[in-house]
C-alpha cells in the first residue's frame, strides 16, 4: 500500500481526496487543526476500507505546526508516496479592510507551507524515484483579485517550475486550480454566497477524481471543469487593464458578501 498526507483533510476539497483515496486503498496521513475531528474521520475512513490513517495534529499557520508535518514527510521509514498540499483560507474583504496579520497568516498557509511542505516531500520522493503533489490552488490564480488570488497564483507558478526542474525523476507535481466548489470554505470565511450562480458550483469528488487522472497523465495544471477552462480561455485572451475592472465587478457581484 502506499501512502497519502493530505492537509486540511477534514472538510471540503480535502476530505474529497482522503474518501477517494482510502476506497482506493492508500493509507493516509490525515492533517488539520481539529484533534476531534481528525480522529473521527481516521475512524471512518479505516471502518469503511479498512485502510490505515494516521491522524496528525497541526497549524500550518504556524512553525511549529509546519515543523510537524515536514517531519512526517521526512521520514524514510514508513514514507509518504503522495502530498495533497489542501489547507487553506479565504478572508472576507477587500485590500485595506482585511488586516494585515490577517493577510500574513494567508501567505504563511498558501505560500510558505506550500513550499516547505513540497521540499520536504519531494526531497525522499526524488530518492525513491517516485512519488507525486499536489498543490491546491485555484482558478482565481489568473485573475487579479488581491491577496488570495495572488497568493494562489504563486502555488501555480512555483508547482510548474518545481515540476520542470524535477522532470525525468519520477517524482509528478500539479497546482489543481478548481472554481466555487460546495465546500465550508465560504461559510468559514463568513462569506455569503445566494449570489453565485449554480451552474458555477462544482461537486467536490468529481473534483478529485478528475484531478487525479490529470496527475496520472503527468500534467503540472488541472482546471478540473470544461466550464472553467473555456473561462480561463477568455481570460488569457484579455487585456490585463481590462480584465482587471473585469474581475473587480465581477468579484463585487459574486465575491464575498
Amino acid at each position: 500500500m502506499t501512502t497519502a498526507l493530505i492537509t486540511g483533510s477534514t472538510a471540503g476539497i480535502g476530505a474529497a481526496f482522503a474518501r477517494r483515496l482510502a476506497a482506493d486503498g492508500h493509507n493516509l496521513v490525515l492533517v488539520a487543526r481539529d484533534t476531534k475531528r481528525l480522529r473521527e474521520q481516521a475512524t471512518e475512513l479505516h471502518d469503511r476500507h479498512g485502510i490505515e490513517a494516521e491522524v496528525l495534529t497541526a497549524d500550518l499557520a504556524t512553525d511549529k505546526g509546519i515543523e510537524t508535518v515536514e517531519e512526517r514527510l521526512s521520514r524514510r521509514r514508513d514514507p509518504v508516496d503522495l502530498l495533497i498540499n489542501n489547507a487553506g483560507f479565504g478572508n472576507k474583504g477587500r485590500y485595506l479592510e482585511v488586516s494585515l496579520a490577517d493577510e500574513l497568516t494567508m501567505l504563511k498557509v498558501h505560500c510558505e507551507a506550500v513550499l516547505r511542505l513540497t521540499s520536504a516531500a519531494t526531497e525522499s520522493m526524488r530518492e525513491r524515484g517516485r512519488g507525486g503533489v499536489v498543490n491546491v490552488a485555484s482558478v482565481a490564480a489568473f485573475v487579479p483579485r488581491g491577496t488570495y488570488g495572488a497568493s494562489k497564483a504563486w502555488v501555480v507558478q512555483f508547482t510548474q517550475g518545481a515540476a520542470k526542474d524535477l522532470a525525468g525523476s519520477g517524482v509528478r507535481l500539479m497546482a489543481l486550480c478548481p472554481g466555487f466548489v460546495r465546500t465550508e470554505f465560504h461559510q468559514r470565511a463568513g462569506m455569503g454566497t445566494s449570489n453565485i450562480p449554480s451552474w458555477m458550483w462544482l461537486d467536490a469528488d468529481k473534483l478529485v477524481t478528475t484531478a487525479l487522472a490529470d496527475l496520472a497523465r503527468g500534467r503540472t495544471l488541472s482546471i478540473p471543469d470544461p466550464r472553467y477552462k473555456a473561462l480561463m480561455g477568455v481570460v488569457k485572451v484579455t487585456p490585463r487593464a481590462l480584465l482587471g475592472g473585469v474581475t473587480s465587478r465581477t468579484g463585487r457581484k459574486y465575491g464575498p458578501q
